[in-house]
């Protein structure tokens, strides 16, 4: 009995089968799918604002009036310019309507597709990826066209406003100019509230929609790589209850950020969709902070230990197996790590009880000695 090795505490953890997910997490921010800057056209004294930032609007809905300043006589040179000014803001109307049809044309092209995949995915002739790319592509579409709308709207104003200026540039008192809005939305900031002079093409105002809300994530060169449009993610700690999100675009393009340690880092920018019903995230505002977690890969029902019985093997990696109140080294194959646990492919079995942290008192054989629960 004094010659019989003493029994090592240890803690353990049994396999056993359960959901596991490898995944990624990285900050990112919200931030307007479509935002517009409202500016002033012509120069001339801006009345009182009254909109505050988070009033709602409608389209075409006056957001500011402004006093033209009076004006001198126009020389030949001036009206030329003036004219060709009028030319210019015509023809970005006639290429805004174009961008339209453009748009209304790929926007029925990616609802038929929508349409068409809907029953085949149904039937399993097609994937549940092809369906959500469809209607992300869909959704895409939509708004475009709505930018392009506006677009419109913004270079009728333009238009006018022109016209307005060359026919009333000789003519003193006139009428105040309406600056109009060209979505229904949310106004974001204001640059001005009191009655001031202002110049043409200063900004008055930005405004958007926030229930078209995206997530834009600077994510590092090497993890961006292991990332596919519609892979999907979870929006966590951002106020509420975990919202599912998917990837939409990876830049190509990388840039150079400094961390907070000093360290330079390739980055490239992520874009993702939120999938979660609007009621869900609608207290979500523009430029708030978010949590991603990306789902790299997940598996059901895989055989999982805590990755701390994990020790190094060789080249492989092996644990420390409960049997008969010994450790018995055993070596292991591993699948979808996370940060807490291990998928084990081979090796052990359902049950099998591994040693936590095996420090160097453990060797194969050791006898070891549960804490009594």
């Amino acid at each position: 009995l004094a010659l019989r090795e003493e029994q090592t505490l240890i803690a353990s953890a049994t396999a056993h089968p359960r959901d596991l997910q490898q995944t990624y997490s990285e900050e990112g921010r919200t931030r307007l799918k479509n935002r517009y800057h409202i500016h002033a056209p012509v120069s001339g004294t801006l009345r009182r604002i009254t909109l505050q930032a988070g009033d709602t609007v409608h389209a075409g809905q006056t957001l500011a009036e402004i006093e033209p300043a009076s004006a001198n006589p126009l020389d030949a040179r001036s009206r030329e310019q003036a004219e060709a000014d009028l030319h210019g803001a015509e023809a970005a109307l006639d290429a805004a309507r174009q961008r339209i049809t453009a748009a209304k044309s790929a926007h029925t092209l990616a609802q038929k597709e929508h349409q068409r995949l809907v029953p085949l995915v149904k039937a399993q002739a097609a994937s549940r990826e092809q369906l959500d790319q469809a209607r992300a592509q869909r959704d895409s579409t939509s708004a475009n066209l709505a930018a392009a709308q506006a677009e419109e709207k913004i270079a009728a104003a333009r238009v006018q406003s022109a016209r307005a200026l060359l026919a009333n540039h000789n003519e003193a008192g006139a009428a105040a100019v309406a600056v109009t809005a060209p979505i229904a939305g949310v106004i974001t900031k204001r640059q001005h509230q009191s009655r001031t002079p202002i110049a043409a093409g200063e900004l008055l105002m930005e405004m958007g929609d926030p229930a078209q809300l995206e997530i834009e994530a600077d994510i590092l060169s090497a993890d961006a790589v292991r990332l596919a449009p519609g892979t999907r993610a979870r929006i966590r700690h951002w106020g509420g209850d975990d919202l599912d999100a998917s990837v939409r675009r990876i830049e190509p393009g990388g840039f150079t950020k400094t961390s907070a340690l000093g360290v330079e880092e390739q980055r490239t920018r992520v874009i993702l969709d939120l999938t979660s019903p609007h009621a869900q995230w609608q207290t979500l505002g523009d430029a708030y902070r978010v949590d991603i977690e990306f789902i790299l890969a997940e598996k059901n029902g895989a055989l999982t230990i805590p990755l701390s019985a994990l020790y190094r093997d060789g080249d492989g990696w092996a644990v420390y197996r409960i049997n008969d109140a010994r450790a018995r080294h055993t070596a292991v194959q591993t699948g979808l790590r996370t940060a807490t646990d291990v998928e084990i492919t081979a090796g052990l079995a359902n049950g099998d009880r591994v040693i936590l942290q095996p420090d160097e008192s453990i060797h194969d054989g050791s006898r070891v000695q549960t804490p009594p629960e």
